[in-house]
């Protein structure tokens, strides 16, 4: 227990650098028991880990992804049928991209190539949700439980989302330009060592420019809840006392555009003031599954009735999750 413990506070967590950072801003004459003085320190530690683990996460995931390409991973999937291709697809979407917007094309390609509806579901549902990254994030802020829970039930929504889309029979709510595209066979060109370190350095750089704003964004939030918002206006709203919390936090995560990379920030000074779990995690999975921005690409590949399916699928599952987290927080936290 004391080598998981120094695992999860000192390599995932980063407790040390969070000790360093107070000693030099203390050297520098910053005093930490003021609101901007602790905001500050709260800032720069976050920024730093997190942009720490993002980079290594993406580097590991990329290089695991270049396994992976879409006309393989097509061929996985083509494989199964019924609820193990909508397992696989829900396992398979945790080693691809970090959000919503960056799995709708794939789940595009998948799509036109002619794999079940339920499946592409499933994958579109846990790509987002449920990556590896969000895992070991979590495990830094939350701890293994929570962490392995989350994931578990994020595969659970994928699942079952993807079979209760497939069972509607929907399939003429894609939209034409998918349903009528011809599936195109490619060879599939054998990656050396040096260019799977290549693309995953890419990936790194690529993806680091794309959601730095978004961690700033989401680093700047958490600092100001966890420094400046009265924890009894949080307990108000968010804690035991409010049975509408997961709700309110499931719309309320909604209309944001971020990846877990942002949300993380955010959850871990909401949980700190008081937030309970099911709310914070509800918020988590309401962001990174069901953002604006995604919602209005996924709009241009099908059409409205199985979009509303879509969002009224994944918004209960996710409330549903909700409530299953701060029902058992107690054995958790």
């Amino acid at each position: 227990m004391n080598v998981w413990d120094f695992i999860q506070n000192q390599i995932f967590g980063m407790k040390w650098l969070h000790a360093v950072l107070g000693r030099l801003l203390t050297v520098l004459h910053v005093d930490l028991s003021t609101k901007l003085g602790a905001s500050l320190h709260f800032f720069i530690y976050d920024i730093i880990k997190i942009s720490v683990l993002l980079c290594v996460l993406i580097f590991i995931i990329s290089y695991i992804q270049s396994f992976f390409p879409p006309e393989r991973s097509r061929r996985i999937l083509g494989r199964f049928t019924g609820i193990w291709g909508r397992v696989i697809a829900a396992l398979l979407g945790t080693v691809t991209p970090f959000c919503s917007c960056s799995s709708i094309p794939l789940f595009m390609g998948f799509t036109a190539a002619g794999l079940p509806l339920g499946v592409t579901f499933s994958f579109l549902i846990s790509s987002p949700m449920v990556d590896l990254g969000s895992l070991v994030l979590l495990m830094s802020i939350f701890g293994l439980k929570i962490a392995v829970v989350y994931v578990l039930l994020g595969l659970v929504i994928a699942v079952a989302g993807g079979t209760i889309i497939e069972k509607l029979h929907m399939e003429n709510q894609v939209a034409d330009f998918i349903r009528n595209a011809k599936a195109i066979e490619l060879p599939q060109e054998e990656l050396t060592v040096k260019d799977r370190l290549k693309y995953s350095w890419e990936q790194v750089a690529g993806t680091f420019r794309k959601v730095i704003l978004y961690i700033l964004i989401g680093v700047g939030i958490g600092a100001v809840i966890h420094n400046w918002i009265p924890e009894e206006v949080i307990i108000k709203f968010l804690g035991t006392g409010n049975p509408l919390g997961v709700i309110i936090a499931t719309i309320a995560g909604v209309p944001m555009y971020a990846d877990i990379f942002g949300c993380i920030p955010i959850a871990e000074a909401l949980l700190s003031k008081g937030a309970r779990l099911g709310v914070v995690l509800a918020f988590m999975m309401g962001v990174t599954t069901l953002s604006l921005p995604s919602m209005i690409m996924l709009k241009k590949a099908i059409k409205n009735k199985l979009l509303g399916t879509f969002i009224a699928v994944c918004v209960a599952g996710i409330i549903l999750v909700g409530y299953f987290f701060n029902a058992i927080q107690f054995l958790l936290v």
